[in-house]
């Protein structure tokens, strides 16, 4: 999942061609330096982070990241980050022509202060983003959903009315910690995305309500996945593929990691595999 995934530290573990995608970090039209610190804190069964989608900016990851990636013959999901509209149309802009084969909007980040997670929560404001990003590029574009909502089904309406070819789900939930001793919060940005294992109950309900309001679009379902068994409970609940993101952060072989343990379980249940094939299992 974007924001978990580095190649250079991924590649001394495995061959990244072995997965089924790469999703990169956001990138975003200048280079953004982040938050303060403290970013992150830990919870029970979670990772809180406020990073701030720090990235060295579109041009050093055309110039730099995205080469590597597709001469290691990765199949590249291409996160977009922004404030504001111009933001997201600067970067598409540039992935238009590029060799990333597919393009994650995302509208769902907890931790900046305009753009992101704004834009994902208000319906309206998707719908006019996407009715300008679209027309841009023929690449497919998924969209990267926020569970911060009261009814997650309504921006997911939005963003597949107005151009979404895929939506991905959940971006993390908004959280914080507290320094007993100081009283204050652990984190400088007051308040992050929580993350991990904690999450997954949220993440397989969010694509449970968008898969049976939402029939025929391709979901990517993620949110505390670090096995096999976590995949395939996300796979019944609806989703089309999986993401792994926290569990990469404490463990980089985990994507493929899960990848095989899936297949070994799909493998030992052929029926089970021909349902999912046909979308059958969430009915």
């Amino acid at each position: 999942a974007s924001g978990t995934f580095q190649y250079a530290a991924v590649r001394w573990f495995y061959d990244v061609s072995q997965l089924g995608a790469v999703c990169t970090k956001g990138a975003s039209p200048v280079p953004w330096e982040g938050n303060p610190s403290p970013r992150t804190a830990e919870s029970p069964a979670a990772n809180i982070n406020a990073v701030g989608l720090q990235n060295p900016g579109i041009d050093h990851y055309l110039a730099e990241d995205l080469p590597k990636l597709k001469a290691a013959g990765a199949f590249v999901i291409s996160n977009v980050a922004g404030h504001c509209d111009d933001d997201y149309a600067a970067v598409v802009e540039k992935l238009a022509d590029s060799d990333a084969d597919m393009l994650e909007i995302n509208v769902s980040c907890p931790n900046v202060s305009a753009g992101g997670m704004s834009v994902g929560t208000d319906p309206v404001a998707l719908a006019n983003l996407m009715d300008r990003l679209r027309p841009m590029t023929d690449k497919p574009m998924i969209v990267k959903l926020t569970p911060n909502v009261t009814d997650i089904t309504v921006p997911a309406r939005a963003a597949v009315e107005h151009g979404a070819d895929a939506l991905s789900m959940i971006n993390t939930l908004k959280g914080m910690r507290i320094n007993i001793r100081t009283g204050k919060p652990i984190i400088a940005n007051v308040t992050g995305g929580v993350s991990g294992p904690a999450v997954l109950p949220v993440g397989l309900a969010a694509v449970y309500r968008v898969r049976t309001a939402l029939p025929e679009i391709p979901i990517i379902g993620l949110g505390g996945i670090d096995s096999g068994e976590k995949a395939l409970e996300y796979l019944y609940a609806g989703a089309n593929a999986v993401e792994v993101g926290a569990a990469a952060l404490f463990d980089p072989v985990a994507p493929l990691r899960v990848a095989r343990e899936l297949d070994d379980l799909l493998d030992s249940r052929p029926e089970l595999a021909a349902k999912l094939a046909a979308g059958q299992t969430w009915r």
